[in-house]
């Protein structure tokens, strides 16, 4: 039988290893505070069915599987992603609200938007890298010319005449378009519409001439014969349209255009929370069926990490500073 002194001391060691073990959890879950708490969203600063968020409801389901947790993707269209890229700005820095990215937010809206409520550079900070796109030059398939030097040929001789559109001002495909007058010389028109597949139907019912569009956004509509490629705007032939050139092929010297995706969290999210984002990105990345549907789609993986991203982004938008001067959208 257990003395009453004997009893007070077996309860006293009790209590200081419950305190113990207290300490050790409360130490425990301080190490592992780069996990997250909840489900994670991925913002998309675009409408549902565009690239973006094609792109992100792709990734999501696999980066569920990879973080533990549910991944959700959050709609929030307006001002060229720019207002879902402030959401996450604004957001807690905890890895639960992440920006899933289309490049044109990262360095063309900083240098085109009039009233833009935060700085991707100083508010954000990379994860990971995840695609990229290429553009298509095309024209409509009952106009003459049958390649870049034939349509550069006629521009250079009648200067504004061509028309061009373009899913709006500041977008990839308009900024592609000026980039192009400026490395070749060239003065064409542009026509703005509220997104790419307006504009398509413009081009093939013969109301513009071209347009830059994305790969597999274009692709339908090349196989059927309705336009026309002539050039691709990466360093390298995609390997949707192998038989259409680039445009350095095509003779406009260091022309290089790819939009891509990445992921981005809050500035202050910590590098613990940033490292094992990204290592769960790529993972997901590296998922077979993944890649498969990516590629199926038009998408190009991508994965430099969050380093290189950031450089390539500095650097990007420095290039569109120069190409965008004298452009402005609300």
């Amino acid at each position: 039988m257990t003395s009453p002194t004997g009893l007070r001391a077996s309860r006293r060691r009790a209590l200081l290893l419950a305190l113990a073990m207290a300490a050790g959890s409360g130490t425990a879950f301080a190490q592992n505070n780069s996990s997250p708490m909840g489900p994670v969203r991925l913002v998309v600063g675009y409408s549902a069915g565009g690239p973006v968020d094609a792109a992100a409801r792709l990734v999501a389901p696999i980066l569920q599987r990879e973080l533990g947790v549910p991944v959700l993707v959050d709609n929030r269209p307006g001002a060229s992603g720019s207002l879902g890229g402030d959401a996450v700005a604004r957001a807690a820095p905890d890895g639960n609200t992440l920006f899933f990215a289309g490049s044109p937010t990262i360095v063309i809206n900083p240098n085109v938007q009039r009233r833009m409520a935060f700085d991707p550079m100083k508010d954000l900070q990379p994860v990971a890298s995840l695609v990229q796109t290429t553009n298509v030059l095309v024209v409509g398939k009952d106009r003459p010319w049958r390649s870049m030097n034939e349509l550069l040929a006629f521009a250079r001789q009648h200067p504004g005449e061509l028309t061009y559109g373009s899913a709006g001002t500041g977008g990839t495909n308009h900024l592609s378009a000026a980039l192009l007058e400026k490395m070749s010389g060239t003065q064409f028109t542009h026509v703005p519409y509220k997104g790419n597949a307006p504009a398509m139907t413009d081009l093939i019912g013969g109301q513009i001439a071209m347009m830059f569009d994305v790969v597999a956004g274009a692709r339908p509509f090349i196989a059927s014969g309705k336009v026309r490629p002539l050039a691709v705007t990466s360093r390298d032939r995609n390997p949707m349209l192998p038989d259409v050139p680039t445009l350095i092929e095509s003779g406009v010297s260091g022309y290089e255009v790819q939009g891509w995706m990445g992921l981005y969290a809050p500035a202050a999210t910590p590098k613990a929370m940033v490292t094992r984002l990204n290592l769960a990105v790529r993972k997901a990345l590296a998922d077979e069926a993944l890649r498969a549907r990516l590629v199926e789609q038009g998408y190009e993986i991508w994965d430099i990490g969050p380093e290189l991203l950031a450089e390539k982004a500095r650097k990007e938008r420095a290039m569109w500073a120069t190409v965008s001067k004298g452009i402005e959208t609300d």
